[in-house]
């Protein structure tokens, strides 16, 4: 699972949504994000290594919170 916006760092992401931007998910080949709960998102993109690993908090479609 990504975000949209393609972080590369989880600190960035982390300041994204504190900063009140809108912060969605998508899921290639897997399907669709939940609207309201827990998901687990990587980054930065594919093909780079992945870096960062987060938890976050969905509400309405947005995330919320980065743990």
């Amino acid at each position: 699972m990504y975000t949209y916006t393609n972080f590369k760092t989880k600190k960035e992401l982390k300041e994204a949504v504190a900063m009140g931007r809108r912060v969605t998910l998508y899921a290639p080949g897997v399907g669709e994000p939940k609207v309201n709960g827990t998901e687990f998102v990587v980054g930065p993109h594919y093909p780079e290594q992945h870096r960062w690993y987060a938890e976050v908090t969905m509400l309405a479609g947005v995330v919320v919170k980065v743990k």
